[in-house]
């Protein structure tokens, strides 16, 4: 039985107990009431808590203290538990038993590779869809902090056991787009020495000039003396194609895959957009005035209507973004969508809310997670530019200064509605000052030992884990089992940035066994336990690697 189902039984023999002390009279309710069971904030109040009774405490007009010693004594006993008791002011505290706990290990080692893995979402179908930067330049450092977090809230649902979907949502149509497309025929025929108007509204980045240049060394003259109209379509084509292949590699650079890219023409080409609008219509959500048309987002509780075709006959990108929902929900019937947006788009989800709700989905079936700012710092200096170009600072200059595993860390590890300030200085630390050296140390010393064993011959299979009874053999083990119950609560709050503080915490249990426990013994007299710690590093290696994995890190076996 994993942690996770532990915290349920926990929950199943509270809820027995009431269902008793109501069958007996010591207690009376009309309702079983909701029964939640949390891990203390100290752990000498137990393993796990409950403060049922205060929250009971006036609708049973008992004491919380008395009514939390008369529940104690109707929860039935279980092998995972040793004690159970009643504490101020009307909490009940759970304890597990030594013997359980140690027995862990095992269970650890059975599971490998898929510890920590949960059934809860039963395969049904979720989207992430996460970045989705317009196709007009090189992914920035603001947009990876989205990009981290959608990557590793997809392998938390994953390993929480949902049929889970990562997509990019790739905005290549509209007037940025189009501006973009211009920018790249300027330059094109700049490079082949040619006059050219650049757009008022153009892109002027160095990346432009490196994208105009490579079609005319590859394409040469072709498009000089083609319909303009004709040739700034064709280029456009080649430069959307060269920057999402870009912001692909870039991406990847810092261990971020998608299963899906899904192109915004796609939706006017395949006639969704014009099926998403007559949705609408049926359903009077539509109306025309001031020569546009209009989606009555009002009559949803929005604050305003907002407009999906402009008077010019253009759709708008909220247009495109109904469309795109109408998709997910109606054609591709997922259960859950996830939209991870940077802080620029907070007000677009009242309406975008709204207009799910209006193609007839339940609004609770589309969550929108907010990625706020990021602050570059090195040392005490706030960094505002890139060094090589004097531009922003891009994903791939981060990655290069200071490593993928650093970058999802530090990204990771603060929520994303708060706005955070990134060290780089800390990030290439070599010390245990990073928590990214800490806690990747830790699991290369954990490789190290097993090694050691390995070249000694020892064969620590039949090791006995009843004989892990140190306080800190049994924090680290205490410490292991929690991942699959993190798994389920990230899952449930869509929170993966616990993920680090986990690993953190799991990194210092280990390094105070390492220092208080010796694991290879020179002594023949110690070799029982020598074995019962060697399983007790095998298993913490494996849940040290199914932590760094969910947060997309490298498990380094040397550093």
């Amino acid at each position: 039985m994993t942690t996770a189902l532990v915290r349920d039984r926990i929950q199943e023999m509270v809820a027995e107990a009431i269902g008793r002390a109501r069958q007996e009279g010591a207690v009376r309710l009309e309702t079983m009431p909701e029964i939640l069971v949390e891990r203390p904030g100290n752990p000498d109040h137990g393993d796990f808590a409950t403060s049922l009774p205060l929250r009971l405490a006036r609708a049973t007009r008992i004491n919380p203290l008395q009514l939390a010693q008369t529940l104690v004594e109707f929860i039935p006993r279980s092998v995972e538990v040793k004690t159970v008791e009643a504490a101020h002011p009307g909490f009940i505290n759970f304890y597990l038993d030594d013997a359980w706990v140690q027995a862990q290990v095992e269970e650890v080692r059975r599971s490998g590779s898929i510890y920590g893995n949960i059934p809860a979402g039963d395969g049904r179908p979720v989207m992430v869809e996460f970045v989705s930067v317009n196709p007009t330049g090189p992914v920035h450092v603001g947009h990876t902090r989205g990009a981290v977090l959608g990557s590793a809230l997809a392998n938390t649902l994953d390993a929480a056991g949902y049929n889970v979907t990562r997509e990019y949502y790739v905005n290549d149509a509209g007037t940025q787009m189009e501006a973009f497309y211009r920018s790249v025929y300027a330059r094109y025929r700049e490079a082949l020495g040619v006059d050219f108007d650049f757009p008022p509204n153009g892109y002027a980045g160095e990346y432009i000039h490196d994208i105009g240049k490579a079609i005319a060394d590859s394409e040469g003259q072709r498009f000089i003396d083609m319909d303009e109209a004709q040739a700034i379509r064709e280029i456009g084509d080649i430069a959307r194609e060269e920057m999402v292949s870009l912001i692909r590699e870039d991406l990847g650079e810092i261990g971020v895959t998608f299963d899906n890219w899904f192109s915004e023409r796609s939706l006017y080409g395949n006639h969704e957009y014009e099926e998403a609008m007559e949705s609408l219509r049926e359903k009077d959500y539509l109306s025309e005035r001031e020569n546009a048309l209009w989606f009555n987002s009002t009559m949803l509780g929005d604050d305003k209507d907002n407009v999906v075709v402009r008077s010019s006959g253009e759709p708008t990108y909220f247009a495109s973004d109904i469309a795109y929902h109408y998709n997910k929900f109606v054609k591709r019937q997922f259960d859950h969508v996830i939209n991870i947006w940077g802080a620029d788009h907070q007000g677009h989800v009242p309406r975008m809310k709204a207009a799910v709700e209006a193609l007839g989905v339940n609004p609770d079936a589309l969550t929108i997670l907010i990625s706020q700012m990021v602050t570059l710092k090195r040392g005490t200096e706030v960094v505002r530019a890139s060094k090589r170009t004097g531009d922003f600072i891009t994903l791939r200059e981060l990655a290069d200064e200071v490593g993928s595993d650093a970058c999802r860390y530090f990204f990771l590890a603060r929520s994303p509605s708060t706005q955070m300030e990134f060290d780089l200085e800390l990030a290439k630390k070599e010390s245990s000052e990073n928590p990214v050296y800490y806690i990747q140390y830790a699991h290369a010393r954990n490789y190290s030992i097993l090694n050691l064993a390995r070249s000694r011959n020892i064969d620590w299979s039949a090791g006995d884990v009843s004989l892990l009874s140190d306080p800190n053999e049994l924090n680290l083990i205490r410490t292991m089992i929690r991942l699959p119950e993190l798994v389920d609560q990230m899952a449930r709050s869509l929170e993966p940035h616990h993920l680090p503080h986990y690993a953190m915490e799991l990194a210092t249990a280990f390094h105070w066994f390492y220092e208080n426990c010796r694991v290879i013994s020179a002594n023949a007299e110690d070799n029982d336990i020598t074995l019962a710690r060697l399983k007790l590093v095998e298993s913490a290696q494996i849940v040290f690697r199914r932590a760094l994995e969910l947060m997309g890190m490298n498990a380094p076996e040397r550093m």
